[in-house]
């Protein structure tokens, strides 16, 4: 079988990739003629764990190709999957659609038998209906069929979750473009992954529903989190307790700064905005992206109180700038509203992060400081923050951060430590939604 996959963002090289490595040929096909460059180099623009080792591997063994020419692509491909960007449309929160319908248009033209449509990217209910009549209008001779079938992936762990997928969602009510699917995710049955085959409204919402509850879920803990520090409670003792219920499960419920990133941000307010159009307005999901904005806005305040009252003429070492470990993905990450706040407030800020420094740099005040690692940002720093729960992070050497730091102080707004055990080293250490000892002034080493 032959694909083209249209978009060669997160979601496009992702799953290109994946589908060559089940030995489906596929052409990866992007508008930017910098980036495809870079891919036919071998140079990958995204940083994503294994992901550089399967391009290599799928290029050299014939199955994966890069263009720019999007018709040469389509030309003869049993399917064709849209993943370009649908960000949020500013000003009314809707999923900006553009980039879809430009790509439906020109597949529409460069079609040459029957094929099969895929929109991978995220969607509203609904989109699947406008691109099959943009399709029809520009070709109303053409055989096709226009299929959802949403991503799930998570980033730093996309591949797997592609290989071996919880689920895998089908919205169509063809018999014939049910069958390109099946055959497309052939390696995926053999496995007995299940196969989800629903009506394309169904499949666009359930991307929707899906990410606005997880987006609840880790929203409900963080409230948690704020009560259990008004009344001395542990939040991880209350996490493990509930999680422990099958009903409500472990998973996201990790309290922190907030969700961000390039789905849950989006996709909620796509999902308030899509509910309000029809007349049917989801307040849960209102109330968590309200509640999730706001959160990310009080952290400054979090770290000012740590760090005596007042940030003039401090110096805050920042660990940590992607919304989560494993990606250089700064998209709405809680560093974009922390970092300015505290640079407002008079702060000098220190930071760094293993892979984002280059994504951030355009995306933050220009006063910030980049450090070559961890320990340099904290040289003569009043404050320490942990603001991404990187594995380097986990295994710091107690003794040397407290001698760089010119006060003890800690604010760890990922609990990757023991707040009795900081205690006893000597720091003042504030986390989330956990008691925390006084320092005991216990030198470390």
């Amino acid at each position: 079988m032959r694909i083209a996959m249209i978009g060669t963002g997160y979601v496009g090289l992702v799953s290109g990739t994946c589908f060559s490595e089940f030995g489906i040929d596929v052409v990866c096909v992007d508008k930017d003629a910098g980036k495809i460059d870079r891919l036919k180099g071998g140079e990958i623009p995204i940083f994503e764990p294994g992901l550089d080792e399967l391009v290599e591997a799928n290029v050299k063994a014939g199955r994966l190709s890069f263009t720019t020419d999007l018709a040469s692509a389509v030309k003869g491909a049993d399917a064709v999957f849209i993943a370009v960007g649908t960000p949020s449309r500013r000003g009314d929160g809707h999923a900006d659609l553009s980039f879809v319908y430009a790509a439906a248009e020109e597949i529409a033209r460069a079609m040459d038998g029957y094929t099969v449509v895929v929109t991978k990217s995220t969607v509203p209910v609904g989109t699947g209906r406008e691109v099959e009549d943009i399709i029809r209008k520009t070709r109303p001779d053409a055989e096709f069929d226009v299929v959802s079938n949403p991503e799930f992936l998570r980033e730093g762990s996309a591949i797997n979750d592609f290989m071996r997928p919880d689920r895998v969602v089908i919205g169509t009510s063809s018999d014939r473009a049910r069958e390109v699917m099946r055959q497309l995710y052939r390696v995926l049955y053999l496995i007995e992954t299940p196969i989800v085959f629903t009506s394309r409204e169904t499949s666009e919402l359930i991307k929707y529903a899906g990410n606005a509850f997880l987006a609840m879920k880790i929203t409900f803990i963080n409230e948690i989190a704020d009560l259990c520090e008004a009344v001395g409670a542990d939040v991880h003792d209350v996490a493990r307790g509930i999680g422990l219920d099958g009903r409500i499960g472990k998973k996201f419920l990790h309290p922190g700064p907030g969700y961000g990133g390039s789905c849950f941000p989006k996709d909620t307010l796509a999902l308030v905005r899509t509910a309000k159009d029809y007349g049917s307005p989801v307040r849960l999901i209102e109330t968590t992206v309200d509640v999730n904005d706001k959160r990310k806005k009080a952290l400054a305040g979090r770290v000012a109180a740590a760090a005596g009252g007042m940030l003039k003429g401090k110096t805050v070492a920042v660990l940590g700038l992607t919304f989560k470990p494993n990606t250089d993905d700064m998209r709405d990450s809680a560093s974009l509203d922390l970092i300015p706040d505290l640079a407002a407030a008079g702060a000098t800020v220190r930071a760094y992060d293993p892979e984002g420094m280059d994504e951030a740099k355009p995306l933050l005040p220009a006063q910030v400081v980049y450090c070559d690692d961890a320990y340099q940002a904290m040289e003569k720093a009043d404050v320490l923050v942990i603001l991404t729960e990187w594995n380097a992070f986990r295994s710091l050497d107690l003794a040397r951060v407290k001698n760089l730091l010119a006060a003890p102080v800690i604010v760890d707004l990922r609990n990757i430590y023991d707040p009795k055990d900081m205690a006893e080293k000597g720091f003042v250490y504030s986390c989330v939604g956990r008691s925390v000892p006084a320092a005991s002034g216990k030198e470390v080493g």
